[in-house]
């Protein structure tokens, strides 16, 4: 290849580099709220920083098997990998990283988030929505004398009392209902049904623990009293003595259940009368009475099925179940509902409103996740490691572009240049595979940087073996660089092979090393094999009758 065309080859490769750097705008379409679309204008920068170089939230999450075995779990994990991405995206953050580790975990980096909480249920939600007929039939009511039986001969009751450190007695739920004149207009005492009389007075664990509401399906329990009904109800035995076709649920923890101190459940019809897998579009929005609310869309056969349900339900309530858990107080079906309703956020701030919408909207996990790993990282924490990175980085190039010069020379100096056009492409190679610098990775870059000037090490010091062979200096260049050429592609292969290693069994860190020590690789070999020698032959060409060379 003539020297002409190995240059022009160089240039294409430094000018795509330097444009794959280069910071630029594009346009992008964002979906408002009332369903339009508007477009902004986004810089990107294309080497994008990690985690702990901007600090934010690192969330680690897998299947959660608590409640029974997964049987394809790679495959769920992969299903649960597109919703978890398709959340973020919606969710707002700028350049987050969302990927599969392995087969069975989920790594999710979100960098300038600092909101525990909020990224977790983000992240772990379910969203798997449903909607039922509340209990017309008083069949818990008639049911609850056998349950209480299960209770006392398993010897369960005192045990989940125990458990739950359930302290409240059946004086509190007196006085939580009581009747008395004095308090009759206490709120209360007012959402307890007149016709009491199945479960008022009865004294087994659990009968005496729930009073039913003039609503059928609902009941309400003392605050006090939550956690041990909860986990009576979570019991195995008496989940097999539910009546048949019917299941317990438990209300929000809405502010006024709270305040008034009872919490509510319900005894829902077990077969939804649609789901959330219609769902096409979700909104969050304030209504001036109902307060923040979540409206959504079905599509045209969840429509036509949800208006034919409600058409037989008029009249009825309507529990709306998100996660198992009912979303505010079930709402009277007074008319035919098609594709369009609304969820009532009772009690709850705009965020929350917000976040169900997003979730809705990206629809229901495949598997329930759990959060293996959480952690959060400062933005100071990410300023130190910047500039500390820097300084380690500069002083080791300066030190190792120093040695070049004062032991080589001449030949050194064509080395740096070589340096420059290596530098110039890993970064190009970082920023062309979407790469993002971490800190593990600027380190993967310095070390690379040492494998760029050990293949010149290599080249150079054959050229003086050649040299002091009495060889021309032409013919001592030539074999120079074919005689190092396989000790240079064994290192360069062996440590390719640890770095695709480290990828493929790493976690983010050790990955964030490995793609920069492989970027580095490659731009050392091409700076080495191709550009030094480029420019040594360059010289050559115009130092024809040059009998020595500077090395």
């Amino acid at each position: 290849m003539s020297i002409r065309n190995r240059f022009i080859i160089i240039g294409l490769l430094i000018v795509a580099s330097v444009y794959a750097l280069f910071p630029r705008d594009v346009e992008m379409r964002v979906r408002q709220d009332d369903g339009s679309y508007r477009v902004d204008t986004v810089t990107r920068v294309p080497l994008k920083k990690g985690l702990d170089l901007s600090g934010g939230m690192h969330l680690a999450l897998e299947v959660d098997e608590a409640e029974g075995a997964v049987a394809n779990k790679e495959d769920a994990i992969d299903r649960a990998l597109t919703v978890v991405r398709t959340r973020i995206d919606e969710y707002g953050v700028s350049e987050p990283v969302v990927q599969k580790i392995g087969t069975d975990r989920i790594i999710v980096e979100l960098p300038g988030i600092d909101n525990r909480e909020r990224a977790e249920e983000l992240v772990k939600r379910s969203a798997f929505l449903q909607f039922q007929m509340t209990d017309e039939t008083r069949a818990l009511e008639r049911a609850l004398p056998r349950l209480d039986r299960i209770l006392r001969e398993s010897g369960e009751a005192s045990r989940v009392v125990t458990a739950a450190g359930d302290t409240g007695t059946r004086q509190a739920l007196d006085q939580l209902f009581t009747t008395d004149t004095a308090d009759a207009d206490s709120t209360a005492a007012d959402t307890v049904a007149a016709d009491t009389a199945l479960v008022l007075g009865a004294d087994g664990p659990l009968s005496s623990l729930i009073q039913p509401t003039a609503m059928p399906g609902e009941f309400v329990v003392p605050n006090q009293n939550f956690e041990t009904v909860r986990r009576y109800f979570s019991l195995p035995q008496i989940q097999a003595a539910l009546p048949p076709g019917k299941v317990v649920r438990f209300g929000s923890a809405d502010e006024a259940s709270t305040a008034q101190g009872y919490r509510a459940f319900y005894v829902l019809d077990a077969r939804p009368i649609i789901t959330g897998e219609y769902l096409t579009d979700a909104r969050p929005t304030q209504d001036p009475v109902e307060g923040n609310v979540v409206t959504f869309e079905l599509n045209n056969q969840g429509g036509r099925r949800f208006r034919a349900e409600t058409q037989r339900h008029i009249g009825d309530y309507m529990a709306i179940v998100l996660d198992d858990v009912v979303m505010g107080q079930p709402p009277v079906i007074r008319g035919a509902i098609g594709t369009r309703g609304q969820i009532t956020m009772t009690g709850k701030p705009l965020q929350a409103a917000q976040d169900l919408a997003l979730v809705l909207r990206a629809g229901a996990l495949p598997v329930k996740l759990k959060v293996v790993e959480s952690r959060t990282i400062g933005p100071s924490l990410g300023e130190d490691a910047i500039r500390q990175g820097m300084f380690a980085g500069t002083l080791s190039v300066v030190l190792v572009v120093l040695i070049m010069l004062v032991y080589y020379r001449f030949s050194g100096f064509l080395a740096v240049c070589g340096l420059v056009f290596y530098g110039l492409t890993t970064l190009a190679i970082l920023a062309g595979f979407g790469a993002v610098l971490t800190l593990p990775g600027l380190a993967g870059f310095v070390l690379s940087i040492g494998m760029a000037v050990d293949a010149n090490f290599l080249i150079f010091e054959r050229i003086r073996e050649e040299l002091d062979a009495g060889k021309t200096i032409r013919r001592a260049i030539d074999e120079g660089f074919d005689h190092a050429w396989s000790a240079i592609v064994d290192t360069h292969v062996t440590t390719a092979l640890t770095a695709v290693i480290l990828y493929q069994f790493g976690t983010g860190p050790v990955q964030g090393f490995a793609v920069a020590l492989l970027a580095g690789l490659a731009a050392s070999l091409v700076s080495a094999i191709f550009v030094v020698r480029t420019l040594f032959l360059a010289w050559l060409q115009r130092n024809r009758t040059a009998q020595t060379l500077s090395i």
